[in-house]
């Protein structure tokens, strides 16, 4: 008994001893950093309810959350590593199912039924989700049998990455839904074709374009895009004067169409796409004239379908989103983008050095919403100026690259899917959050990993960086 006791001892010092302490020591420093900042976001609370009742205040909460956090952490370095593989499916059916009863049972919160209310605490399962799909997908991605060029194995990966997206929408939660494409990195690490992204990023770009323009001049820059691709594939010495017209094409339709003369401008490139298709034709180019045929026609379509669902399926609020984050100058400012300047004047007023710690006055007067959740990093710009926001963003990439370079350099695939899984649901949190504050991404409202208030996000992201740290075999033995 004596033995057995001493060994295990030793085996637990072990862990603690071959533990990644860098990674470790950033995601306590920006634990620290954001329970200072919610300190600071609710400091005149505090000072109304004082020391005895510091549990009561956000900060109170928040330490809570961190010691209960620091409770999981220390139980998760117990676990086994083989744990986490063995039970990977199991763990995703369960947090399948707290998203889906959270529609019935769950608590509504500003519209979205995402929450599990009980004894003053509130849980996201959204959060415990992100991690069980993290462990069901690199559990997939390293079974012998599976094979991304496969048709089989990529509908099989995306089931695993829909059923959470299409539970969180049904709450709704449009943002942390969002957070579930962040597995496009591990899926391109584990041998997706880089056409699928390409593919993909043209379809997103033209379905944001149809947002802001109208469609019928997507439409017109697509006919040109088609005639470039056929001007550049003509096999002729002439090649560059066939390019050239492509271009002088261009600048005409370009003048016209500022002359107000759209729909002929359409007509007219329209007959020379025709033409053009047509000689590619006879030169034994079919193929090339399908595939510019195939994207003008899936491009416009996406154009027009995303300037018909602006108009006429979102609601106001949901389009003055849109506008906030694509077109500003169409909005109010004392309306839907009073957040947003807010926003922007509180990280800016905070110039080189900040106004210092539980000195921001537009922290205290409460001029930016969710100042200790969803806009928490206006509080770090202007308490802590440039300097302070700059150090934030490195911790950040210190952690993602620190993340990566364990990724690397694990002996099973499992736990280096599992890595890249963590590096995309941290990198999507950290840059959606983080633009969304100064107008570079749309606000959906997520949360800034480890720095926000919320024990729901805490507990989720040290879940993930508990088992990573303990999968790390480089370090550690199984």
């Amino acid at each position: 008994m004596g033995r057995s006791r001493s060994l295990q001892r030793g085996d637990n010092s072990t862990i603690l001893r071959k533990i990644d302490w860098i990674a470790f020591s950033l995601c306590l420093a920006l634990t620290v950093v954001g329970l200072l900042m919610i300190f600071s976001v609710g400091y005149e609370e505090f000072r109304v309810m004082g020391w005895g009742d510091f549990f009561s205040t956000s900060a109170g909460k928040q330490t809570i959350w961190i010691g209960i956090c620091g409770l999981v952490f220390a139980a998760i370095m117990l676990f086994d590593s083989n744990f986490w593989q063995t039970f990977a499916y199991p763990i995703y059916i369960i947090s399948m199912a707290l998203l889906f009863f959270v529609l019935f049972l769950g608590t509504t919160i500003k519209g979205a039924t995402s929450w599990y209310s009980f004894g003053g605490f509130s849980l996201q399962p959204s959060e415990i989700a992100k991690f069980g799909t993290c462990l069901a997908v690199a559990a997939f991605l390293s079974n012998y049998s599976t094979d991304l060029r496969n048709l089989r194995s990529q509908m099989t990966v995306a089931g695993l990455l829909l059923l959470p997206i299409i539970l969180i929408l049904a709450q709704p939660d449009a943002g942390s839904a969002l957070v579930f494409t962040s597995f496009l990195v591990v899926l391109y690490r584990a041998g997706l074709s880089p056409n699928i992204y390409i593919v993909g990023f043209f379809l997103v770009a033209l379905l944001i374009a149809g947002l802001v323009f109208a469609p019928i001049i997507i439409t017109i820059c697509l006919i040109l895009l088609a005639l470039f691709f056929l001007a550049y594939n003509i096999k002729s010495r002439n090649r560059l004067y066939w390019l050239g017209g492509v271009i002088a094409i261009g600048a005409g339709a370009y003048y016209f169409y500022q002359l107000d003369y759209t729909e002929y401008v359409l007509g007219g490139i329209g007959l020379l796409f025709l033409a053009m298709s047509i000689f590619q034709w006879q030169q034994r180019n079919a193929r090339l004239v399908y595939l510019s045929l195939f994207f003008l026609i899936i491009g416009s379509g996406i154009a027009y379908a995303a300037s018909y669902a602006f108009n006429n399926v979102l609601k106001p609020h949901q389009q003055d989103r849109i506008n906030v984050w694509l077109q500003p100058s169409k909005c109010d400012q004392r309306g839907s983008l009073y957040n947003l300047e807010q926003s922007k004047t509180a990280i800016g007023s905070g110039g080189l050095q900040g106004k210092g710690f539980l000195e921001g006055t537009m922290t205290k007067l409460n001029y930016v919403p969710e100042q200790s959740t969803d806009f928490i990093f206006c509080t770090i710009g202007e308490e802590q100026g440039f300097i302070g926001s700059f150090g934030i963003i490195s911790l950040f990439f210190l952690l993602l690259l620190r993340i990566t370079i364990i990724a690397e350099r694990q002996r099973t695939d499992f736990a280096r899917y599992y890595a890249y899984s963590v590096v995309g649901i941290l990198f999507i949190h950290f840059f959606v959050n983080i633009g969304m504050t100064m107008g570079l991404t749309p606000i959906i409202g997520i949360p800034l990993p480890f720095i926000s208030k919320g024990g729901s996000s805490l507990l989720g992201f040290t879940i993930m960086i508990a088992v990573l740290l303990r999968l790390d075999k480089h370090r550690s033995r199984a």
